[in-house]
């Protein structure tokens, strides 16, 4: 009998000893929750696999030691009640990391039942690492612990647009258009609070905000704009809803040069074509066509695997900070790794990036760019195999974009 015992004792105590090293290169999960079907869902399939490339370089290079990074997605349709489902689905399969980026009424949804979520299953804590939902309230007056933004809030963003805009004194007249929800709010407000400060000459001819998703032809707000005799609009339209607004000013012939947040995502570039050259530009925290073309294998990579470009930088600072800090942490536990990212600097595609103690919001530099045809020098890749890109006119530091926050963080066992 003895000699059956042993065995299995030894194998018993070889599996107490070796548990702790298995759980330690457990697979860190993160549920994307954002639009993978409806007009919505090419940017949400681009950023979905976006996050996947990311995550497997991680994996692949060890970013986070032993561990492996995942991202699934979760079909969230832009709707926040979907995303509230999905979220909770996500919980009940064990995820602690989620991501979302595509509208900030979706985020804010997310943002709110994570808190009461944390609140009420201490141990069972989940992270939000927001990748582009940049109201700025997030990391305002509603910061949370446990959220993260990768991308500079839309406050960040109009700040270094505003301070590109008026150094250009052809601009006499801007005409704003965005889409009906608390980040096109944002954006208006921010456009003419800034332009104010720095150009009170500039005259705001008007200001609209449309459904968002549900416009199909954009016709009658371009023939306000053109009737309004505007020279430049400001928009935070994104997706379909820039696309379609694009293909409209196109078709009227619209003269008026265009400044936008997202004329990089999935359809405007085709929508734009050689009828936005020079007359479209774009605020952004990183383009491929850098002084240094810092991100080509990775956008050479992207390519060649799905076909598609690669534009939402804040994945690679997303995923880069997140293995760092479950390395620094020696854990994948969301409490230990929220601590770890508190303050924490890493180099992402843009330089080296900081993630604010204060309210969580990333300090990065931000890129001016204007659409333009490839040469093969400044302008090197292309986007949707249009032959245009974006040119990068000027590299803004984080310092110059920085906006105050009022936020008043609560941290676990304060």
């Amino acid at each position: 009998m003895s000699m059956h015992i042993r065995p299995l004792a030894a194998a018993v105590s070889f599996a107490l000893l070796a548990a702790p090293f298995a759980a330690q290169a457990d697979t860190v999960r993160i549920a994307f929750i954002d639009p993978l079907s409806g007009p919505f869902a090419p940017v949400g399939t681009n950023q979905l696999h976006s996050f996947q490339s990311i995550a497997e370089m991680a994996t692949k290079e060890k970013w986070a030691g032993e561990h492996k990074i995942e991202v699934v997605g979760f079909d969230n349709k832009a709707s926040p009640q979907e995303s509230l489902t999905q979220l909770k689905a996500a919980i009940d399969q064990g995820y602690r990391y989620i991501t979302q980026g595509n509208g900030s009424g979706v985020g804010l949804a997310l943002l709110d039942a994570i808190n009461k979520h944390n609140d009420r299953n201490p141990g069972k804590e989940v992270v939000f690492l927001n990748y582009a939902a940049i109201d700025p309230d997030m990391t305002n007056s509603k910061c949370s612990f446990w959220h993260f933004r990768f991308d500079a809030n839309s406050d960040m963003k109009m700040e270094a647009l505003t301070s590109y805009m008026a150094l250009n004194k052809d601009i006499k007249s801007v005409y704003i258009i965005g889409q009906n929800y608390a980040f096109g709010h944002a954006v208006t407000r921010a456009a003419k609070e800034y332009l104010k400060r720095k150009r009170p000459d500039i005259k705001i001819a008007g200001d609209d905000l449309h459904p968002i998703a549900q416009v199909k032809d954009f016709s009658p707000y371009i023939a306000k704009i053109k009737a309004s005799g505007a020279d430049t609009v400001i928009t935070g339209n994104w997706g379909a809803d820039l696309a379609l607004l694009i293909r409209a000013a196109k078709d009227a012939d619209l003269k008026a040069n265009f400044y936008t947040y997202y004329g990089a995502t999935t359809g405007v570039p085709t929508a734009m074509g050689a009828a936005g050259v020079d007359r479209v530009k774009i605020v952004g925290n990183w383009m491929i066509n850098n002084d240094t073309f810092k991100g080509k294998e990775i956008v050479e990579g992207f390519k060649k695997k799905y076909n598609d470009d690669y534009y939402a930088a804040q994945t690679h600072s997303g995923i880069g900070m997140l293995a760092q800090a479950i390395k620094l942490a020696k854990s994948p536990d969301p409490v230990k790794v929220a601590f770890a990212m508190e303050g924490a600097k890493f180099t992402s595609l843009n330089g080296e990036v900081t993630m604010n103690k204060a309210d969580h919001q990333l300090q990065q530099a931000l890129y001016i760019g204007t659409w333009a045809k490839v040469d093969g020098k400044s302008v090197k890749y292309d986007q949707e195999n249009t032959g245009f890109g974006w040119k990068m006119d000027k590299k803004i530091d984080a310092y110059m974009a920085g906006q105050p926050t009022s936020c008043q963080m609560k941290r676990p066992g304060a």
